[in-house]
C-alpha cells in the first residue's frame, strides 16, 4: 500500500511539472511572438522607422519589468483572486486587440508617446500576465516541492522564446496576414489562461492556501550582499544596451522589419539559455581577449562615419560581438544569483530592471541627449567597464587588459564624435533619423559641396559655384535618372504638379519652372528646416512650393485629390523600406490623387533589397504598366548609380523613344504575393 501511495505521489508530481513546463513554455512562447506582431502593426503609424522597433523593445522591457514586479508581489502576498482576475481581463483585452484593424491611426508627431501608448493599451495587460508567469511559476513550485528554486524553468521559457522568434520569419510572416496573427495568438492566450488557472488551483491545494504555507523558504541558504544585487542590474543593462544598439545599427541601415528585428534577439535570448540553463564554463581568459579585438575593431570601424560594410560582414561582425557581450553579461549575472527562494522574485525583478535600463538609455534617452549617434561605441564602453567590474577581484593579467580596454573605449568614444563633427555643419538627432549636413569645399575647383546624411547614406547633395551648378538636381535625382526622364516626360512644355514623399534636401524642386506646383511630404520634423535653411534648392526653385509635415500616407488621405502629373515615392530613412507605402491600399491612395495618366515614380535605390519585382506586381494587379530605369553612368555634375520604378496607366507614357530605350520589364520574382496592410515579407526580395 505504501509503495502503490508513493507511485501515486509521484504520478500526481509528474503530473503537475508537465502542467508547470507547459504553461511557462507557452507564456514565453506568446511573449515572444507578439513582439514582431505588434511592431509591425505599429509600422505604417509611425512611416516605417527603424526607431519604431527599439522604441518597442524599451517598452516590452519595461512591460517586462512590470510583469516580474507583479510576481514579486503576488508571490509575497498571495492572491488567488487577483490572479484569475487579471488573467480573465488580459483575455479580454487580447480579444479586443484582435478586433482593432491598427494600434493607431497616426502618431507621428509623438512618436515615442505613441509607441508606449498604443501598445499599453492593446497587448499591455496580456503581455504583463505572459512575463509574471516564468518567475512566479518557479517560486511556486519551489513551494510546492518545498526545495530548490527551479531555474531550468527560466531556460525553458527562453528556448520557447527563440522557438516563437525562429518561426516568426520563416513559417508565419511569409504565410499569414496579421490579422490571421492575432486571432491565432489570441487563441493561443486563452489557451495559456486555462493552463495558468489550472496551476494557480493546484499551487493553492498543494499548499493549503495559507500565506504560512507559501511563505516556506531554505533559511539556511545566505544572503545576497548589496553588491551582488547591483551587479544583478548593471549587467543585464550591458546585454539590453548591446541588444539595442546593435538591433538598431542593423536595422537602420537595411529595413525595419522583423527578420533584423528577430537576429540580434534570438542571439539575445541564446546567450539567457546557455547562462542559465547549461552554466556555460568558457575559457574566459581566451574570449575576454577575444571580445576586446572584436570592441576595438568594430568600435574603429565606427571612425570612419562615411564607410560602409557588406550586409553578411556587418550581420556576422555585429552578432558575434554582441553573442560575446552578452553570454558575458547574462554568465556573469547568473553566477551571482540567489541561493533562497525568498529572493528568486527579487533577482528577476532586478534582472529586468536592469534590461529596462539598457533599452531605455539607448532606445529614448540617446537620441534626446546627443546629436550624434553614439550608441555603439558607448555601449562598447559600458561593456568594458561592466567586463573590468566583474574581473577587479582575479588575475591582475585580467585587471589589467579590462583597464585598457576601457581606457580604449573611451577614446574611441571622442574618435568616434571627432569622425562625425569633422566637415558637419549642422547635426541633429531625433526619433527618426541622425542627421548631419558636411561641407566639401576640395571636390569642385571654386565651389563649396554640401550633403544631407542620415547615418552613412546620402540624401541629397548640392554644389554650391556657378548658377548652373547650384541649380543642377545631383545624386540619384539626375535629369537622366527615372524621376528625371517621368518629369521631362509627362507633361511636355505646359506646367506641372508635382507631388514627392520624401523632401531630403529639397533636391527635386531644381526641376521647378515657373507655373509648376511641387508639393513636399516629410515625416521628420527637422528636415523642412535643413533643406530650407541649409540648402537652397527650395528657396529658389521657379515652381511654387509647399511643404507637408506628418507621415505623408496619413497626410493623403485626409486632403481632397491632388491631381499630380507625377508622384515621387522617396521615403526612407537610412536604407530602411516604409512598407505601407508599397501596398494596395497605398496603391489605391496614390490613384485617387494622380492625374488622368499621370506617373507614379519610385525611388528603390538600395544596396540590400530589389523592390522591383514587389512593385511590378503591385502594379499590374491595378491594371498599370511598370518599368524599371537605372543609370549606371555618372556623367553629370553630382549624379550618382540608381534605379527607380516608373508606374503609370499611359499607353503611350513608356512608347515614346526616349523612354523605350531606358525602360525595361522588371524579372518577376516566383512564388511573390501582392503586398497589403495586411500582409508583406521583404525576406525574399534581400540582396545576401
Amino acid at each position: 500500500m505504501v509503495g502503490i501511495a508513493i507511485l501515486e505521489t509521484r504520478g500526481y508530481m509528474s503530473h503537475l511539472r508537465f502542467l508547470f513546463a507547459s504553461a511557462v513554455f507557452l507564456a514565453a512562447f506568446l511573449l515572444f511572438l507578439v513582439e514582431p506582431i505588434a511592431g509591425r502593426q505599429l509600422l505604417p503609424a509611425l512611416g516605417g522607422s527603424a526607431a519604431v522597433w527599439i522604441t518597442c523593445l524599451a517598452f516590452f522591457q519595461t512591460a517586462l519589468l512590470l510583469g516580474y514586479l507583479y510576481a514579486h508581489w503576488l508571490a509575497r502576498r498571495p492572491s488567488f483572486i487577483v490572479h484569475l482576475s487579471l488573467l480573465l481581463l488580459a483575455v479580454v483585452a487580447a480579444i479586443l486587440w484582435v478586433l482593432r484593424s491598427r494600434l493607431t491611426e497616426n502618431g507621428a508627431a509623438h512618436p515615442i508617446i505613441t509607441v508606449f501608448s498604443a501598445l499599453s493599451l492593446s497587448i499591455g495587460l496580456p503581455f504583463l500576465v505572459l512575463s509574471s508567469t516564468s518567475p512566479l511559476l518557479q517560486v511556486w513550485w519551489a513551494r510546492v516541492e518545498t526545495g530548490k528554486i527551479p531555474y531550468r524553468l527560466y531556460a525553458l521559457s527562453n528556448a520557447a522564446s527563440l522557438l516563437a522568434l525562429a518561426l516568426y520569419p520563416s513559417a508565419i510572416e511569409p504565410r499569414f496576414t496579421l490579422h490571421a496573427q492575432r486571432l491565432a495568438w489570441c487563441c493561443g492566450f486563452a489557451v495559456f489562461a486555462i493552463l495558468s488557472t489550472l496551476v494557480a488551483v493546484k499551487t493553492r491545494s498543494n499548499t493549503g492556501g495559507s500565506p504560512q504555507a507559501i511563505a516556506n523558504d531554505d533559511l539556511s541558504a545566505p544572503r545576497s550582499p548589496r553588491s551582488h544585487k547591483l551587479l544583478w542590474v548593471l549587467l543585464p543593462m550591458g546585454a539590453a544596451m548591446q541588444l539595442s544598439a546593435v538591433t538598431s545599427y542593423i536595422t537602420g541601415n537595411l529595413a525595419a522589419i522583423p527578420l533584423l528585428w528577430i537576429l540580434p534577439l534570438a542571439v539575445y535570448l541564446l546567450t539567457l539559455i546557455l547562462a542559465f540553463q547549461f552554466r556555460v564554463r568558457l575559457p574566459w581568459g581566451i574570449i575576454a581577449r577575444f571580445m576586446v579585438v572584436m570592441l576595438g575593431a568594430l568600435a574603429y570601424s565606427l571612425t570612419k562615419a562615411n564607410g560602409t560594410w557588406p550586409l553578411w560582414l556587418s550581420l556576422l561582425f555585429f552578432l558575434v560581438e554582441l553573442f560575446l557581450a552578452c553570454i558575458f553579461c547574462h554568465s556573469a549575472a547568473t553566477g551571482l544569483r540567489p541561493q533562497r527562494a525568498s529572493e528568486a522574485t527579487l533577482f528577476y525583478l532586478l534582472f529586468a530592471a536592469g534590461g529596462a535600463l539598457g533599452s531605455f538609455l539607448i532606445g529614448i534617452a540617446a537620441p534626446l541627449l546627443f546629436d550624434f549617434n553614439l550608441d555603439l561605441p558607448i555601449t562598447f564602453l559600458v561593456t568594458a567597464l561592466l567586463a573590468l567590474a566583474v574581473n577587479w577581484r582575479g588575475s591582475w593579467s585580467q585587471r589589467l587588459l579590462w583597464v585598457v580596454a576601457s581606457a580604449a573605449m573611451l577614446a574611441l568614444v571622442f574618435m568616434v564624435r571627432h569622425a562625425y563633427e569633422h566637415d558637419t555643419i549642422v547635426a541633429e538627432r531625433n526619433f527618426y533619423a541622425s542627421l548631419r549636413v558636411s561641407q566639401d569645399l576640395f571636390s569642385y575647383p571654386g565651389a563649396t559641396v554640401r550633403t544631407l546624411m542620415n547615418g552613412s547614406i546620402q540624401h541629397g547633395t548640392q554644389i554650391f559655384g556657378s548658377n548652373e551648378l547650384r541649380h543642377t538636381p545631383t545624386t540619384y535625382y539626375a535629369i537622366d535618372s527615372g524621376v528625371g526622364l517621368a518629369l521631362r516626360f509627362c507633361c511636355q512644355s505646359r506646367t506641372r504638379n508635382i507631388g514627392v514623399i520624401g523632401l531630403g534636401a529639397g533636391t527635386l524642386a531644381a526641376y521647378g519652372r515657373p507655373g509648376d506646383h511641387i508639393r513636399f511630404y516629410d515625416i521628420n520634423p527637422a528636415v523642412p528646416a535643413i533643406a530650407q535653411n541649409v540648402f537652397a534648392y527650395l528657396r529658389e526653385s521657379a515652381a511654387q512650393i509647399q511643404i507637408v509635415e506628418g507621415d505623408a500616407r496619413a497626410s493623403l488621405a485626409r486632403e481632397s485629390p491632388q491631381h499630380f502629373d507625377v508622384l515621387v515615392v522617396d521615403a526612407f530613412s537610412g536604407d530602411a523600406i516604409p512598407i505601407h507605402l508599397l501596398t494596395t491600399e497605398a496603391l489605391a491612395l496614390y490613384r485617387r490623387h494622380l492625374a488622368p495618366n499621370g506617373i507614379l515614380a519610385f525611388h528603390i535605390s538600395n544596396r540590400h533589397v530589389d523592390l522591383a519585382p514587389a512593385i511590378a506586381l503591385l502594379a499590374a494587379s491595378a491594371g498599370m504598366q511598370a518599368r524599371r530605369v537605372s543609370t549606371g553612368s555618372t556623367e553629370h555634375p553630382g549624379e550618382y548609380t540608381s534605379t527607380w520604378m516608373l508606374i503609370t496607366a499611359s499607353p503611350d507614357f513608356f512608347a515614346q523613344p526616349e523612354l523605350s530605350a531606358v525602360a525595361r520589364l522588371p524579372e518577376p520574382k516566383p512564388g511573390l504575393k501582392v503586398w497589403t496592410d495586411d500582409y508583406s515579407a521583404l525576406l525574399p526580395l534581400i540582396r545576401w
